[in-house]
Order: C-alpha cells, then sequence, then structure tokens
C-alpha cells in the first residue's frame, strides 16, 4: 500500500512541474503533462527501469481514464447553443472540411508514403484530423475571444471538427454486433432523455452540499462507458455526445462547471496525459525522424488546404481567415485519445504511436504560436479587460457581439 501513495506522490510532482513548466512557457498545461510525462519515462527508465513510473498499474490506468472521459464530457459541455443555431452553417462547413481533409490527407500519406497498413492508416488519420478543443478554448480565454461570437464560432467548429473524430473511431474500428445494436438503441434513449431529466431531477433534489449533480454525471459518464467498452467501442465516445446534449442546461450551471473542472484538472487529466507522454518512445523518433516530419506536413499541409479557402467563403478575410484556420489546425486531446485506443487496441504499434503523439503535440504548439505572433485579429479583441474575466463566484461578466 506504502508503493501506491509514494507512487501517487510522485504522479502529482510530475503534474505539479508540468504546471510551473506551463507558466514559464506559456503554453497549455495539457501539453506540458505529456512533455513532463516523456521526460518521466524516459530519465526514471534509465535510472530504475522500464516500469519505474507505473504507467500500467490498474489504478493509474483507471484514474486516468476516468480524467479522459470527464475531459471530453466538460469539452461537450463548453458548446454554446445559441451560437451554433445562429452559425450552424459556418460550424458545420469548417468544422468537417476540417476533420475530412487531414483524415484522408494524412491516412493516405501514412499508407502510400510510410508503408503502414490500411487498418493503422486509418487510425492514423483520426488521430490527426483533430482540432485541440482544450488548446483553442484556453486561447480564445486567456485573450478574451470567448466572450465574441468570433472565438465562439471557432469553438463550435471546433466541436464539429472533434465529432467527427469520435464517430470515425467508432464506426471503422468498433466491431459490430449485437452488443453494439444494443449499445447505439440504450445511447439514443438516454440521450433523448437527458435534455429532460437532467433539469427536473437537479431542480428538485440538487442544490445541496452532497454534491448531487457531480455524482449524477459521473455515474452517467461511467455507466455509459462501461457500456461503450462493453461493447468493444471507447468510454470517451458517449461522453461527448452526453456532453453536448447537455449544454444548454449543465454547460450554463457556471458553478457545477467550475467544480467539475477543479475535480477534473487538478486531479484526473494529469494522469492521463502524462501517462500517454510516458508512452512515447524517444528512440523511435530518433531512429525515424522523416516519419514524424511526414506526419506533420500531412496533417497541417491537408487542415490549411481545406480549411483557409472554406474560412474565406464565410466572410474571413486577411488575418481573421489565417487565426481562424490556425487555431482549427491543432491537436491534442482527440488526437492522443485516439493514438492511444490504437496502440492499446494492437491496431499500431509503439513506434507508430510514439511518431502520432510527437505529431499531435508539435500541432498542439506550432499553429498556435504562429498564430498568436503573426495573424492575431487584435481589432476583434474586446475593448475592456473587465469583460474578460468571470466574477469571483463563477458568473461570466457580459458578453461582446463581434
Amino acid at each position: 500500500m506504502d508503493q501506491m501513495w509514494f507512487g501517487a506522490a510522485l504522479w502529482l510532482l510530475l503534474a505539479l512541474v508540468a504546471v510551473l513548466l506551463a507558466n514559464w512557457m506559456r503554453v497549455s498545461t495539457a501539453l506540458s503533462e505529456i512533455v513532463v510525462g516523456v521526460a518521466a519515462q524516459l530519465i526514471l527508465g534509465a535510472l530504475a527501469g522500464a516500469n519505474a513510473l507505473g504507467a500500467k498499474a490498474p489504478w493509474i490506468t483507471f484514474l486516468a481514464g476516468t480524467g479522459s472521459v470527464v475531459l471530453i464530457f466538460l469539452a461537450g459541455a463548453e458548446l454554446d447553443p445559441d451560437v451554433f443555431r445562429e452559425k450552424w452553417k459556418e460550424s458545420s462547413a469548417v468544422g468537417l472540411i476540417g476533420f475530412a481533409a487531414p483524415f484522408l490527407g494524412a491516412a493516405a500519406v501514412a499508407h502510400y508514403l510510410l508503408g503502414w497498413s490500411w487498418r493503422a492508416s486509418w487510425l492514423g488519420g483520426v488521430a490527426l484530423s483533430t482540432t485541440s478543443v482544450a488548446v483553442v478554448y484556453a486561447v480564445m480565454l486567456e485573450l478574451g475571444f470567448n466572450r465574441t461570437k468570433y472565438g465562439k464560432a471557432i469553438l463550435a467548429a471546433c466541436f464539429i471538427n472533434d465529432l467527427g473524430t469520435v464517430i470515425a473511431l467508432g464506426l471503422i474500428f468498433s466491431p459490430f454486433t449485437l452488443r453494439t445494436v444494443a449499445f447505439v438503441v440504450a445511447s439514443l434513449v438516454v440521450f433523448a432523455a437527458l435534455p429532460f431529466v437532467t433539469p427536473w431531477f437537479f431542480q428538485r433534489y440538487g442544490g445541496r452540499v452532497s454534491e448531487l449533480e457531480t455524482k449524477y454525471i459521473l455515474f452517467l459518464l461511467f455507466a455509459m462507458g462501461g457500456l461503450a467498452a462493453w461493447s468493444g467501442s471507447e468510454a470517451v465516445l458517449p461522453a461527448y455526445i452526453i456532453g453536448m446534449v447537455l449544454a444548454g442546461t449543465v454547460g450554463k450551471d457556471h458553478f457545477l462547471i467550475r467544480r467539475l473542472r477543479t475535480l477534473t484538472f487538478g486531479l484526473l487529466t494529469p494522469f492521463y496525459f502524462i501517462r500517454a507522454g510516458s508512452f512515447v518512445s524517444v528512440p523511435a523518433l530518433i531512429a525515424a525522424p522523416l516519419v514524424f516530419v511526414a506526419l506533420f506536413f500531412a496533417k497541417m499541409g491537408f487542415k490549411l488546404a481545406g480549411l483557409l479557402p472554406t474560412v474565406r467563403a464565410f466572410g474571413y478575410s486577411g488575418h481573421d481567415g489565417i487565426y481562424y484556420s490556425l487555431m482549427m489546425s491543432t491537436g491534442l486531446t482527440f488526437g492522443t485519445i485516439s493514438a492511444l485506443f490504437g496502440l492499446n487496441h494492437g491496431i499500431i504499434d509503439q513506434n507508430q504511436y510514439s511518431h502520432l503523439v510527437a505529431t499531435v503535440i508539435a500541432s498542439a504548439v506550432i499553429p498556435t504560436l504562429l498564430a498568436n505572433a503573426r495573424f492575431m485579429p487584435r481589432h476583434l479583441l474586446p475593448a475592456r479587460e473587465g469583460e474578460l474575466k468571470e466574477s469571483v463566484m463563477g458568473e461570466p461578466v457580459g458578453d461582446l457581439e463581434s
């Protein structure tokens, strides 16, 4: 038992180091946690053996899995239904092109140029088709774009992009059996009932110190995640849909969202991202650097080739359109989830996983730095600093039209 406590202390120490590095380097904490995981496994593996970090321990695997599920739920719950209804054509077009272009292009590059099997190539296409809601939302929040229609439109397009990734991951790699049918039917019933049952249940029994709302949401995520795993799918798939379905209710409860964020980012997601980074093989990257280069340019090239004209068609010209496209070209959370899914299910090997995750990390850093350094549409930034912040109690201050 003492080894478990010492192990937990080590992982949280790594999480603290990741936060300090993120603050110092001004990057996403999730990104720094992945990098810390890579470095920790490399150093501890050399000093104390390959299993020194204990990334495959059942309790760490459970915490990491819970972190990914709740994070994906929060990503779906952050969808603004009003903005999506207003700009559904734009969000759908940009999101679908942002998914399809790199999905097909990266899969073709992986198969025909790198010689991967078709199954591994499709998995690579899924992993590189994503847009990082975590990175984009953090940037929008920091700059204040999240209070403008411009920023909300980008976030809505991100959700459509990642919804395509979620559906592709489920349809291509999940076996279609009677269990699949049972999962789909049960999911449709639950998704249809949640918008009506949840508000009534919270209003009647919620608002107590016992945190009934949190328990209710975790129950839903665990139950549907277990059903997804039983059917041969992945637990994160229903979590994203549940978040989107409840965006109009749970997503507008700022107190509840803040409490869930505290639980998720304070304890759970460090285990997920550090664990994902620990599976990256640095020797594999060094041995074949051109694979990483090919995958990175495949993702960025096909993403931008599809996004730039699509974004321009909806009236975003100049820096507005380039910034929009670069933000949509980032990748992190769903990319690492997809790659880890492929590794865990034997679709890709350790070397392919390492190259995919390295590409995902690079796509989180490079487009973000380039967009903010060269193409930020400063004329769309909120004029008053006070409107970028939230009140002490978690209620958003005002709203900006842009």
